[in-house]
């Protein structure tokens, strides 16, 4: 009698086991979550889903990016007259 019910148990633990994966495999499929190659979860939005032409387009913006930080830093940094830095700042909006 006792074989019986630790069957039933063991039946039991692999019916939830069973249930909770569908459930979880459920939920990423809704929310677009994927896997990678060492079973890492991976948001939609993740750099390494994106198609290599978005990625090219967020590399040139960064880039664009980090140029006019450079000229804001300058343009911070110096120690010039502020009608030289307003002549400096509208000659940069121009561009």
């Amino acid at each position: 009698m006792t074989a019986a019910v630790w069957a039933i148990a063991a039946v039991l633990m692999v019916a939830i086991l069973a249930f909770t994966e569908m459930q979880k495999a459920k939920h990423r499929a809704r929310h677009g979550i994927t896997k990678d190659w060492l079973g890492s979860e991976l948001p939609p939005d993740h750099p390494s889903r994106l198609p290599p032409s978005r990625v090219v387009e967020l590399s040139k913006e960064v880039e664009e990016l980090r140029e006019r930080v450079k000229v804001l830093e300058r343009i911070a940094t110096d120690g010039r007259e502020t009608r030289q830095l307003s002549a400096e700042i509208e000659s940069l909006r121009e561009k």
